[in-house]
């Protein structure tokens, strides 16, 4: 045996470690991205928490409602949080790519032919379901700040507030991605399109379970605002599957 030639463990090893050092290497530009858009995030992290805080002011019947801070750092820390946000948001087609690039190599031609349209379809639901959560943001927060019926001195931290806008846009994001999860399914054929038609009426129950659960808000707006295109996505998913003959 030639000593010269690697083994098969030698190689699976140098493998191993060349997927790790081309995982750090996607992460450090990532990263590194992320980090520039937190910068940028950061000069005009203001006017995003004006316009945030802009719907709470909307939704309450006080006059002059404000948001408030209690600590000396608790608008510093605001900031920075919401700039991460926001450098995560600029930095999306960057860490993306990274990934794309990543998971490439490893896909054989077929399921790069799927991966894409997954992928844009993922992304752009997500942002259509972000979006619809602000749509819905001012009627769920005045009857979150109303549903007490009696008339009291409300007081309202920034931090926390944010925070819940930023759950309320990634629970309906997050909610928007059941279309693409359904035709993955269906795809696989993991589920057939005749068990989604059959299972229209536990479908829509657990869909409006999930929606109560999801939703950080608990009103009903939130939640009907999320049960409706989710069940239309069901819908759309059996008609899918249909023209997939699956």
């Amino acid at each position: 045996m030639n000593k010269s030639k690697l083994s098969l463990d030698d190689k699976a090893r140098m493998s191993f470690f060349s997927h790790l050092l081309e995982l750090r290497r996607r992460l450090v530009i990532s990263i590194a991205a992320v980090i520039v858009g937190t910068i940028l995030g950061y000069i005009i992290a203001p006017w995003v928490i004006r316009w945030i805080a802009d719907f709470y002011i909307e939704a309450s019947q006080q006059r002059g409602a404000r948001l408030t801070q209690t600590t000396v750092l608790d608008g510093f820390v605001l900031r920075i949080k919401v700039a991460t946000y926001i450098g995560i948001v600029f930095a999306c087609p960057v860490w993306l790519f990274q990934l794309w690039r990543f998971i490439t190599p490893g896909l054989s031609p077929k399921e790069k032919k799927y991966a894409i349209p997954f992928i844009s379809a993922s992304i752009i639901l997500f942002l259509l379901g972000g979006t619809l959560s602000l749509f819905t943001l001012t009627k769920a927060l005045s009857f979150l700040l109303n549903s007490g019926g009696v008339e009291y001195f409300q007081v309202i931290g920034a931090s926390s507030y944010v925070s819940f806008v930023v759950l309320m846009f990634l629970a309906f994001g997050i909610s928007f991605e059941f279309p693409v999860v359904l035709v993955f399914l269906l795809i696989a054929k993991i589920i057939k399109t005749s068990q989604l038609r059959s299972f229209r009426r536990g479908a829509l129950l657990i869909i409006v379970i999930f929606a109560a659960v999801i939703t950080p808000s608990q009103d009903p707006y939130s939640l009907f605002l999320m049960v409706i295109p989710m069940y239309a996505f069901y819908e759309a998913s059996i008609i899918v599957g249909r023209i997939l003959k699956r």
